[in-house]
């Protein structure tokens, strides 16, 4: 049998299995810390129902209630076959493009054309270029909106039922941290029935710094769109 040795002598001399291996384990091991971390919001949001026996926090069981129902009527989206990314990047650029004037948003399609992202933008009206730069994000995303990505694979239903409310307590924290930092584009999402999905894009928005194009020049929001396709 091999030793410690011989295998990492072979790995490093078969650096393309050695690379796989390494992929392989760090997968494995993020999926399992977001599947504990999953049941760990999940048994803390069933803890959170147990305030619906007592009249005195009646408020908190129906902000629970409110949040399972809208994040089931979302979820009927994602089963219509409804694009929920696709809508929910076509209101963030809504929202940033609002009050941009033609000019400005023929500068920023400069910005990004000069590091090679290009907007197939045939008008530069604002909802031609909110569509036109939705759609470029949207192509470059690899988000799975199965429903299993939505609910989880559990091992057992033991602990299925702990799973589906930790995405659902996932999807909560997600949408009271937007309703904080973006609160004109989290209200555009509830009108839409799709702030328990944001969840699904939120850390492409974080890693883009996409919250901050709210007040960001013409230069920080090219600089944002050519983040989120990274």
């Amino acid at each position: 049998m091999y030793g410690n040795e011989e295998i990492i002598s072979y790995l490093q001399a078969n650096k393309i299995l050695a690379l796989k291996l390494e992929h392989a384990v760090t997968a494995v091991g993020q999926q399992v810390k977001n599947q504990v971390d999953t049941i760990g919001k999940g048994a803390t949001r069933l803890l959170y129902y147990t305030s619906c026996f007592t009249d005195e926090y009646n408020d908190i069981c129906q902000r629970l209630k409110a949040e399972d129902l809208r994040f089931r009527d979302a979820v009927y989206k994602v089963i219509s076959d409804v694009d929920v990314v696709c809508n929910m990047l076509d209101i963030y650029f809504e929202e940033i493009f609002k009050y941009k004037t033609s000019g400005q948003l023929e500068y920023i399609k400069q910005r990004l054309m000069a590091v090679n992202v290009h907007v197939a933008a045939v008008t530069l009206t604002g909802a031609g270029f909110t569509l036109a730069v939705a759609a470029y994000v949207r192509l470059g995303l690899n988000l799975s909106l199965e429903l299993s990505a939505i609910s989880g694979v559990w091992a057992s239903r033991g602990i299925a039922l702990v799973g589906l409310y930790g995405v659902v307590q996932k999807a909560a924290d997600s949408a009271h941290r937007l309703q904080i930092e973006f609160p004109a584009y989290y209200s555009a999402l509830y009108a839409q029935g799709l702030e328990m999905l944001y969840f699904l894009i939120e850390p492409v928005f974080q890693k883009a710094g996409a919250m901050k194009a709210q007040w960001a020049s013409n230069d920080d929001v090219a600089d944002i769109i050519s983040r989120m396709n990274q």
